[in-house]
């Protein structure tokens, strides 16, 4: 057997099959060595690109690894063909399993796609308070399939991103000013001027209240038992639960203090003896 493989049958055992693979080999190497090399750089120079427009980090990070292993896959498939591989069914074999996996992960994807919208168009940031997706607080994470908002009380709620960019999302910390709502009663028989002029007064004199827009007092509604009023005055966001209680407490002692009543709920019960 060996005899056989002398003279030239070894040459042309050299000519049809070492060499050719051995090209081959080296071909797909080197397209292996230098695509590697060209996704790098273009990831780097994408990723640098979305940094300089100020991108979350987040989101570039994801974006580059995405691209990397997008432009890494058609390189993998370049390298192949130069080995003589048919990548026609290895391509569409990729194409099948991810379908497949697409399929299974539906609500990942839905809450991925959903993150990717968070992230881009930003309706909120760290930090806001917002409300969104049932849940009501501050927003303390973003990631790609989930945002972690941290409520009044501690409690940290993990809240799918499909949640909440599919629904109203209600941020309280997006503007620099908001406008502070209350609603007082008085008596029917008190001084409604009077009451005005005390109210407005308490709202007006407050440290943190603002001037502009001005402040609103303004009878809303005769009820049952009292004449209410609909009280607005504006305060920097920041300041707005401070404002909210003070004007609370104060226009309550206001109003005591210049004999105007406050109505509440009373029943009267009347017993009939009988015999």
């Amino acid at each position: 057997m060996l005899e056989q493989l002398t003279g030239d049958n070894v040459q042309n055992l050299i000519d049809t099959y070492v060499i050719p693979w051995g090209v081959s080999g080296l071909q797909a190497l080197l397209v292996f060595i230098i695509g590697k090399w060209l996704v790098k750089k273009f990831t780097g120079f994408v990723g640098k690109g979305l940094k300089h427009s100020k991108m979350d980090d987040m989101l570039v990070d994801f974006v580059q690894s995405l691209l990397r292993w997008a432009l890494l896959l058609v390189v993998i498939v370049a390298a192949l063909s130069q080995l003589g591989i048919d990548t026609t069914s290895l391509i569409a074999l990729l194409g099948a399993a991810g379908l497949a996996v697409g399929l299974a992960l539906k609500d990942s994807l839905s809450n991925f796609a959903a993150g990717v919208m968070l992230l881009v168009f930003r309706p909120f940031k760290l930090g806001d308070f917002i409300m969104a997706g049932g849940v009501s607080g501050s927003v303390e994470k973003i990631h790609i399939f989930t945002t972690t908002i941290l409520t009044g009380d501690n409690k940290e709620n993990i809240v799918p991103n499909s949640a909440v960019y599919g629904g109203v999302i209600t941020n309280f910390s997006a503007r620099d000013t908001r406008r502070v709502d209350m609603t007082f009663g008085i008596g029917y028989d008190d001084d409604i001027k009077k009451a005005k002029e005390v109210m407005m007064s308490v709202i007006t004199s407050h440290e943190k209240s603002l001037a502009e827009p001005k402040p609103l007092v303004a009878v809303s509604e005769l009820a049952d038992s009292s004449v209410n009023f609909t009280v607005r005055v504006w305060a920097q966001t920041a300041d707005y639960w401070a404002v909210f209680f003070d004007c609370q407490e104060q226009v309550k002692l206001a109003l005591e203090e210049a004999g105007i009543s406050i109505p509440y709920p009373q029943m009267d019960v009347h017993l009939d003896k009988q015999g």
